[in-house]
């Protein structure tokens, strides 16, 4: 009832509920992408304190990122099932009970409960299939900029906060530098509870920018049952389309040359140069207002452009800035430039893919697909977490895995040239009234 009259309020003002719905996602995934992210930051602390090597830690990262790609695909599934809203309080819970066990961790097995399993499971609950479903349930028109505003957050979640938890790690220790995450998590569960719901029907409105006259009057069912084999059953069928092996190979390089990587060492790879946590931190969260820009430029481009020739843009100049940045002299003047550069399309590889998805499998089936695309990039990033932590380990140095994912980056580029070619809204909505 509160929702149906907040809906009913912001009609009479010419504002569909879609947009209170999208804003509440954003804030959702800009705080857990942030729990996400935060680790990274606490590598130095970590291991001065506890005597942990970096490999070991990395390896508790690197498991938390193939859990969080990994539950992706049946966070769709737990979606449909249990509701969007109980979803995302289960996840929000998860992250924050995570968050605060590892402030109290004495054993390294500890810390592989708190971040490599609570949190890995509680990002993947609220991960980029969350912006995917609520863009495909709550939009028709603007869909491609929503996703683009939705990841963006995402990405920029994940760096933007690193600046003041390097601030707090540096003068009141890592354990304090939790605590806006704990909070904001309690924060946004209430506005969750309050504000989300899981379909336009359940407030009596159609997506935006649907015809009013089409509003069912209640939930549409799911078209098929939903148990845990259904994912595996949309994998399979998926498997089958070559397609899926373009996008899933190619966001598996695009998780390889982001948060495996970067967001996970660059604060530690800037302190190999003399470098401190809070200049670092800050060249990250640049990257992180760069890449707001860029992804909902994305977003906007994907609904107007060829996506396949997007990210062979994408990834080829993300391939040249990860071949440039161990030669960056790493002074504030060269990271700043890296920061511009590679922040631009830090996550715009989301919305082309996205919508090459959805034209590939389906309005309905294309967010459980693009869960298993997903776990792909996790796993690029699980790979490069622990790889890029070997390599620093055993050379002492991070450059062979900033080369080798930049070589990867211009595989992906020509690789992404062979997916389908997404349909324009004109040709969509042809082949949608023919099937209808």
């Amino acid at each position: 009832m509160f929702a149906q009259a907040i809906s009913s309020r912001l009609d009479r003002r010419g504002i569909h509920y879609a947009w209170l719905v999208a804003a509440v996602t954003f804030l959702v995934m800009l705080t857990t992408s942030a729990a996400l992210g935060l680790p990274g930051a606490f590598l130095k602390p970590l291991t001065s304190e506890m005597g942990w090597n970096t490999d070991q830690i990395s390896s508790i990262l690197a498991f938390r990122f193939a859990l969080f790609g990994l539950m992706a695909p049946f966070s769709a599934i737990l979606m449909e099932r249990f509701g969007v809203r109980n979803v995302v309080c289960a996840a929000l819970a998860l992250i924050a009970g995570g968050m605060a066990l590892a402030t109290v961790v004495t054993q390294l097995w500890q810390l592989f409960l708190a971040w490599g399993v609570m949190l890995g499971v509680g990002s993947g609950m609220t991960a980029l299939v969350l912006a995917a479903v609520v863009a495909n349930r709550w939009f028709s028109a603007r869909r491609g900029l929503v996703i683009g505003l939705l990841t963006a957050s995402s990405a920029t979640g994940q760096l933007a906060f690193l600046p003041a938890a390097a601030w707090l790690i540096e003068h009141m220790g890592w354990r304090v530098a939790v605590l806006p995450v704990l909070v904001g998590c309690a924060v946004l569960a209430v506005l969750v509870f309050a504000f989300m719901r899981n379909r336009p029907a359940d407030v009596g409105l159609a997506a935006f920018g649907e015809v009013p006259a089409a509003v069912p009057v209640a939930a549409a069912a799911p078209p098929a049952p939903l148990t845990l084999r259904g994912p595996f059953v949309v994998l399979r069928d998926a498997m089958r389309n070559q397609t899926f092996w373009v996008l899933a190979g190619t966001f598996f390089i695009c998780g390889l040359s982001t948060n495996g990587l970067i967001q996970t060492h660059f604060i530690a790879l800037c302190g190999d140069f003399g470098m401190g946590a809070v200049p670092a931190a800050s060249a990250l969260a640049m990257m992180g207002a760069f890449d707001f820009v860029g992804t909902i430029l994305s977003g906007w481009l994907s609904d107007r452009y060829d996506s396949r020739k997007l990210l062979f843009w994408y990834y080829g100049l993300r391939g040249l800035s990860l071949l440039w940045l161990p030669h960056s002299t790493f002074t504030l003047y060269g990271l700043s430039i890296f920061a511009m550069f590679y922040g631009l399309d830090w996550i715009a590889t989301v919305p082309p893919t996205v919508k090459l998805a959805a034209t590939a499998f389906g309005r309905d089936r294309a967010p459980m697909v693009f869960g298993w695309i997903f776990a792909a990039h996790q796993i690029g990033a699980a790979t490069a977490a622990f790889g890029a932590g070997l390599s620093r380990t055993l050379l002492l140095t991070y450059t062979p895995a900033l080369y080798a994912a930049g070589a990867a980056c211009f595989v992906a580029a020509l690789l992404a040239l062979f997916a389908r070619r997404a349909a324009t809204s004109g040709n969509a909505a042809a082949a949608q009234a023919a099937s209808g």
